[in-house]
């Protein structure tokens, strides 16, 4: 139990000593660390705590008067227990999932007013789509110390402070380190490389071939380091095309690159017109090499103007270009604005037309668009045994989308957890997907137009495909949700800067700690029940059509307490799993008895066992 106390100011300018008399405000507010107010976690500390006169006006539940602390890390508003009632009303926000503070209510505004008529305090906008708005005293400075104080904490490089990832202190056991979990050649020799047609290069151990992509790289074999520097000079960023998956046994393969710069001048590179024939040529199965284009047609075309393009058919005579219809970031994060403004609708009368508002957000529209064309690469590969090369613009928004999706349908590896781990950092870390820019880590700018819900698409369209093939995958919606919880939060330092190359020189895996090392402590919150190994060697295709995909309430709609499940399924998941490790453990005793029998010359009449049986199996 929190009581209430009087603190004074303390002034961190002045080393922590005692403000003068005059500049004493007799307040709740307190400087101190002071981690009994509020669970904090190893390296957090409280910054200010307004322990009354705090009420928060949540769109469910009308206006609940509480206590708001703001630590070093997150945002914090509860109200404690009563004798009367038990239950803690608690929100919780990372201070990096905050994209703006906003002052609200003017001076004539009543301080106590709760009737959501603009009464005086702060709306905080957040990127995991909530808006908290806080209603607050006008005397005693309370709204103007919170305020500044989140606009220093929640935005830390606009104020060239270090991430909360840097100060978190968790010590994770050996074993677990997250960081350990990737390796690029061990990854590549899973997939059986290298093989005839494709070698290794270090030509980008320096990052000096393309300052966005990872330093080992998979090219073909006949293409030497001097020529991947020509066709560099062809591709937008530098970005050419490298492989990113081999199919075991038709040797089809999935590349990746950006557009060439064809420009309006109608520019043509014999270096990179060879380069992607060698692609070709690396499949023995194909005939032409499949190029699929993630823009819509007039995008690529109003590109060429702007010094892209796309690979015409006079200059690619061995391929075939086909464009995939994904819309661009902008379009993208209008989509993402709809569907907040329709899952957080106040009005009870918009419930009625919950169905045709989520439809003119075209959310469920675009994740569509993209199974649609992740589907048609995986097929493509799968059955036509086509070699297939992707790119969008610059290669790191819609191309990763399409290439790991398709890398999940027909690798069942990736449908692990362990697979799945391996395919983000690889596919959209390593490959220098602009993570602090799509999402805005630690930048006040919320209005950047490079913000977009890429990642955020990819994770919504892999949850899709849980829902089709819930058997097939090892992991459960909890890990995806736990994903994009610490994709905006800043604790871990996974998700941080653009590329492979910012993360080292910011020495990420030497002074942070790695999202997967949580996972790896806690993987049972994160298996699925109804995983079955049978799928090991099946390719999913999923249904790309509209009527065949779900709204993710889970995710997008979890803070309202209408949408949320009522039975506990994730206890019920737990249990499932205690029960099948029991029939397992059980089944492999029976398979040791039936076998010591069977070799026991004294054990009576013999079993007999056809060679063909199969071992049981839960």
């Amino acid at each position: 139990m929190i009581e209430r106390i009087e603190l004074k100011i303390m002034d961190s300018s002045k080393n922590g000593q005692e403000v003068p008399k005059n500049e004493i405000v007799e307040t709740n507010v307190s400087n101190a660390a002071r981690s009994d107010m509020v669970p904090v976690i190893p390296g957090e500390q409280v910054c200010i705590a307004l322990l009354k006169d705090v009420t928060y006006l949540c769109p469910y539940m009308g206006a609940i008067s509480g206590q708001l602390i703001i630590t070093n890390y997150k945002l914090y508003f509860c109200k404690p227990s009563t004798p009367e009632k038990e239950t803690i009303f608690v929100v919780e926000v990372p201070l990096c999932t905050i994209s703006r503070v906003e002052k609200v209510g003017g001076a004539t505004t009543a301080s106590r007013a709760t009737d959501g008529r603009n009464p005086y305090g702060l709306e905080v906008g957040c990127k995991d789509m909530r808006v908290l708005r806080f209603v607050m005293r006008q005397e005693n400075r309370q709204r103007r110390m919170v305020y500044e104080k989140l606009q220093e904490l929640c935005f830390p490089v606009s104020n060239k402070m270090p991430f909360f990832a840097y100060i978190y202190k968790e010590e994770y056991p050996e074993e677990a380190n997250g960081w350990m979990m990737y390796s690029a050649k061990a990854e590549y020799h899973r997939q059986g490389l290298p093989v005839e047609g494709w070698r290794f290069t270090k030509a980008n151990s320096k990052y000096e071939l393309c300052d966005t992509y990872p330093q080992l790289l998979v090219v073909p074999s006949p293409a030497s380091d001097d020529d991947l520097k020509q066709v560099s000079q062809f591709r937008s960023r530098s970005r050419i095309p490298v492989l990113s998956w081999i199919h075991p046994e038709s040797q089809a393969t999935i590349t990746r690159c950006s557009q060439p710069l064809v420009g309006i001048g109608n520019k043509r590179s014999r270096d990179d017109e060879r380069y992607v024939h060698l692609i070709l040529e690396a499949n023995p199965h194909a005939h032409k090499l499949l190029i699929f284009d993630a823009r819509p047609q007039a995008n690529a075309v109003a590109n060429v103007a702007r010094g892209g393009g796309y690979e015409k058919s006079e200059a690619y005579t061995t391929s075939e270009l086909i464009f995939c219809d994904v819309h661009n970031i902008h379009v993208m994060r209008e989509s993402l604005r709809k569907l907040q403004d329709t899952c957080f609708a106040q009005n009870p009368n918009e419930d009625k037309h919950w169905l045709s508002n989520l439809e003119q957000t075209q959310w469920l529209h675009h994740t569509k668009v993209i199974l649609a064309a992740a589907t048609r690469i995986a097929d493509r590969v799968e059955s036509g045994k086509s070699s297939v090369l992707v790119h969008c613009s610059d290669g790191w928004d819609r191309t990763a989308q399409l290439t790991s999706l398709s890398m999940i349908m027909l690798d069942s590896y990736y449908r692990t957890l362990q697979g799945f781990i391996v395919l983000i950092e690889k596919e959209w870390l390593s490959f220098g997907h602009k993570f602090q820019q799509r999402i805005g880590h630690g930048d006040k700018n919320h209005s950047d137009s490079e913000r977009s819900p890429v990642f955020l698409q990819f994770i919504d369209c892999v949850w899709q495909m849980t829902q089709q093939f819930p058997t097939a995958f090892e992991f459960n919606e909890y890990l995806l949700i736990l994903i994009l919880e610490h994709l905006y939060s800043c604790l871990f330092g996974t998700f941080l800067y653009n590329c492979d190359r910012e993360r080292r020189k910011e020495e990420v895996k030497k002074r942070t700690k790695s999202l997967w090392s949580l996972v790896h402590t806690r993987e049972d919150d994160y298996l699925n029940a109804l995983y079955v190994s049978a799928y090991q060697n099946h390719v999913l295709l999923p249904v790309p059509a509209v009527r065949h995909l779900d709204f993710w309430s889970n995710n997008y709609a979890r803070w309202n307490p209408k949408m949320k499940s009522q039975e506990p399924i994730q206890e019920r998941h737990k249990e499932l799993l205690k029960i099948r490790d029991h029939l397992r453990k059980k089944v492999e005793d029976l398979e040791r008895q039936l076998a010591a029998k069977q070799l026991s010359p004294s054990s009576g009449p013999k079993l007999t066992v056809h060679a063909d049986a199969e071992p049981l199996a839960v």
